[in-house]
């Protein structure tokens, strides 16, 4: 220890003799780096060390981190503990030696000081935040801080030490990542040991409406403990009811501007406490105060985000009716607090802010608590002068190559029918036919005809495998292409074409087609015999002149008689044909009782 005294006294940085130090004291096997037999001797002596400068300043009376400091004229020495303290920290972080032993003499020291020295303490924890949350210190000193922490939260009081409360909170949610689980209610366990006691029976010569009273302050056993009234039908009608009389009380008597500028919490924040009194002798002016109306309505919208908090399981979700009567009661309560001053629609815009930002800290909760940092990818550099390769493969690229070794591996992998299977009609349009059934109930907005790739898949599987049905798109858009087998009577009859539209169509169809063959065959023909029958041209038109290159076998331009003859069997025989095809269209329709008007037979024939 005599060593390490004189290091302590020694000017100049720790690094310039911190090393040369243990290795004088310890004689390590190893010259930068401690085995674990020689760390927990370390570890011994330097206790000891602390807590001899410990004993020294309590008995003199000076603040433990400022022991042995030396008052000069020309400058002020650091003490002799956050000397030491510094000494260690840098072995620590250079890991010549354990990690978590600075985390241990922290905790030490923490115990064995008052209450007022653990303030300077803390704030040597504090200036040394950035080094000691380090990743290597971090993995060997997070729960040693976090017991250190805990311990000065339970020796410190709640209502006379906030700040410093405040303090240790802040550096923990700074010091551990938001991650880290041990910070995390996982669970979601109210504090119900926070009870809020009021009186149980009337004071005498109070004028005060006692039954408001315990009703008023009855809601806080609610407010401690929300899932008492989640699954409890008769408790959650007994808090409806109260809330119900206290939000009347409340809008039976709101505040004025001045009474809300005369009780601006931003100007007596000082006089701020954790919680309110509740003697029934307080309770006319606490009704007056814009704070204690916001505290008591703020409680209420908490409990309301809770009741429907999206990380619960169905079993533990609100019914119906409590969910109508949640958002009446919500409604209430927005009202009062835009209408309680000063500024009620800024600070209930903040309110609600903050509870849909606790809103995905449910859902995260919800979801395993995933780590929020991402390591950076590692670059890798390339030489200057160096070209970098680009990697060659087999098929142009990483995806086909890794694809074609599939196929080599296995040879019917590619050719195996249920790998790509196109479906069939009947299934492909099915969930289309649900929609459009109305017993079905499912709103236009989910229907699939919005769906515009699901539509265009389907007319292409129609176009080919569903010709006729793929026709009725014209007339009655996407939902006509859906086979009749596959809807409703009601709803088929609306898609079904009738017959004879059906028969008008078609034989207008096959007519037209006729027509336009026949006039084809004038072109070719000039004149020929049908049945005895001769079809000439209109008289306004011209002999067609036969070219000598159109006509096979001819050389001077002049075709000779018997080619003249072939030709003209052939041009007989495709009118005969066409003709005929014509005639028994013509039959038909008259068979059937139904002729086509729009179609003038005398000009065919």
């Amino acid at each position: 220890m005599e060593v390490f005294k004189r290091a302590i006294v020694q000017p100049g940085p720790p690094e310039s003799f911190a090393l040369q130090t243990v290795q004088e004291v310890i004689k390590p096997q190893k010259q930068t780096k401690l085995a674990q037999d020689e760390n927990q001797f370390l570890e011994n002596i330097l206790r000891m060390l602390l807590q001899e400068f410990v004993s020294a300043a309590v008995q003199f009376g000076e603040k433990i981190m400022q022991y042995g400091q030396s008052m000069d004229a020309s400058e002020t020495t650091q003490g002799h503990i956050p000397r030491l303290l510094d000494i260690v920290l840098y072995l620590c972080e250079k890991e010549h030696i354990e990690g978590g032993m600075i985390f241990q003499l922290l905790e030490d020291l923490t115990e064995m000081s008052t209450m007022k020295n653990c303030k300077d303490i803390f704030g040597y924890i504090e200036s040394k935040q950035d080094i000691l949350g380090k990743q290597e210190l971090f993995a060997r000193g997070k729960l040693v801080m976090l017991r250190t922490c805990n311990q000065l939260l339970r020796r410190l009081s709640k209502a006379n030490d906030v700040v410093f409360c405040g303090r240790i909170l802040m550096f923990l949610a700074h010091f551990f990542p938001l991650s880290e689980r041990s910070a995390l209610n996982i669970k979601g366990v109210f504090n119900t040991s926070n009870e809020t006691k009021y009186e149980k029976e009337p004071l005498e010569g109070i004028c005060i409406d006692f039954n408001f009273y315990e009703t008023f302050w009855g809601l806080q056993e609610y407010f401690s403990n929300p899932t008492s009234i989640n699954n409890a039908p008769v408790k959650w009608q007994k808090f409806t009811s109260s809330l119900s009389v206290v939000l009347h009380t409340f809008e039976a008597q709101p505040l004025s501007d001045e009474e809300g500028d005369a009780n601006n919490l931003e100007e007596e924040a000082v006089n701020f406490s954790i919680k309110y009194l509740t003697s029934s002798k307080l309770m006319g002016l606490e009704l007056k105060d814009p704070s204690f109306r916001r505290h008591v309505l703020v409680q209420c919208l908490i409990l309301f985000d809770y009741l429907k908090a999206p990380g619960k399981g169905d079993k533990d979700l609100p019914s119906e009716n409590m969910k109508e009567e949640i958002t009446s009661c919500e409604e209430r309560v927005k009202k009062l607090l835009q209408l309680t001053p000063p500024k009620g629609g800024e600070f209930l815009h903040k309110i609600e802010h903050i509870l849909e930002r606790e809103k995905n800290w449910v859902w995260w909760k919800r979801d395993g608590c995933l780590p929020y940092e991402k390591q950076p990818m590692e670059k890798k550099t390339v030489p200057d002068g160096v070209k970098k390769r680009r990697p060659r493969w087999r098929l142009g690229n990483k995806e086909l190559s890794q694809l074609w070794k599939w196929a080599d591996q296995n040879p019917n992998a590619l050719t195996d029918p249920q790998r790509v299977q196109t479906p069939s009609i009947m299934e492909y349009w099915k969930p289309l036919a649900e929609d459009m059934d109305p017993s079905a109930g499912i709103e236009a907005e989910y229907h699939h005809k919005n769906n515009r790739v699901y539509c265009w898949k389907g007319l292409r599987l129609s176009a080919r495998q569903d010709l006729e049905g793929f026709s009725k798109f014209t007339d009655h858009g996407i939902e006509g292409v859906v086979p009749l087998e596959l809807l409703p009577p009601d709803v088929r009859s609306k898609y079904q074409a009738k017959p004879n539209d059906r028969s008008k169509r078609a034989k207008k169809e096959e007519i037209k087609g006729t027509a336009h063959q026949v006039e084809e065959n004038q072109i070719v023909t000039p004149a020929a015999e049908i049945d005895g029958e001769v079809i000439r041209t209109d008289a306004t038109e011209t002999p067609m002149e036969f070219d000598a290159a159109t006509v096979p076998g001819t050389q001077g331009g002049t075709p000779t008689p018997d080619e003249l003859q072939k030709q003209s069997s052939d041009t007989d025989g495709g009118q005969e044909a066409g003709q005929l095809e014509a005639d028994a269209e013509v039959e038909a329709g008259i068979i059937d009782g139904e002729t086509d008007a729009d179609v003038d037979l005398d000009a065919v024939s």
